[in-house]
């Protein structure tokens, strides 16, 4: 297994994004392949394209499951300082070309849009593998937040959701500053699910009831 290290980006997201595309282009490539070219900033982007889908207010039932796994396993692996372990066997899987050229043209164009409020700053935020375990830490917790069982309710994933985006690009990019915004996401994401998760608790764990009693808790406190 190799050590995760979080470098100064030599290249844009985009452009290494595409070179990866490129260099796969017309042969079967492996997944151990895939992750060697796109290496540990690439999983990192990987993950936040993850958790784009619950930029919408409200998500579908099961999505946050089927989506948190992966991204669970990126951020033990940041925790770990350690890429993802994964069996020989599935490493040495050929992958579809089709499939992986279209997921790298959708994530280059994603990071065309984001890349340019995104630059390395505050770099003792990812300067040594203790700060950047910590830092997968807190990605755990934002990914374990959206996989709270809280289908339909309102920003219940939206708020983890962009947690982990602005982790992942803040450790991907070196951005000290998205890294905080992170973490302060992830401590009102947490506060909300935890709020809504005891009042559910109250209710008998009826999550509309719950739903519905945060919503007159904020406004006897904001106003109607």
């Amino acid at each position: 297994m190799t050590a995760v290290q979080f470098r100064n980006p030599e290249v844009r997201l985009s452009a290494a994004l595409q070179a990866t595309r490129e260099a796969v282009a017309g042969h079967v490539v492996t997944l151990r392949e895939l992750l060697a070219l796109v290496g540990e900033q690439g999983l990192l982007v990987f993950c936040a394209i993850l958790a784009m889908p619950f930029l919408l207010p409200v998500t579908l039932p099961f999505m946050s499951t089927a989506l948190g796994l992966p991204m669970l396993l990126v951020s033990w692996a940041i925790v770990a300082n350690r890429v993802p372990w994964l069996p020989d066997r599935l490493l040495d899987h050929a992958l579809p070309t089709v499939t992986v050229q279209h997921i790298l043209e959708r994530a280059t164009h994603a990071a065309e849009r984001f890349e340019h409020l995104v630059r390395p700053r505050l770099l003792g935020l990812t300067a040594t593998a203790g700060i950047n375990s910590l830092n997968g830490i807190v990605l755990v917790v934002s990914v374990l937040v959206l996989m709270a069982p809280l289908p339909l309710v309102p920003f219940a994933n939206t708020l983890p959701g962009i947690a982990i985006i602005l982790l992942c690009l803040g450790m991907a990019e070196r951005d000290g500053v998205m890294i905080v915004a992170g973490y302060v996401t992830t401590l009102v994401a947490t506060a909300y699910v935890a709020l809504i998760l005891w009042f559910a608790y109250k209710t008998g764990t009826n999550i509309d009831e719950a739903w519905r009693m945060v919503q007159g808790l904020f406004e006897r406190t904001f106003g109607s």
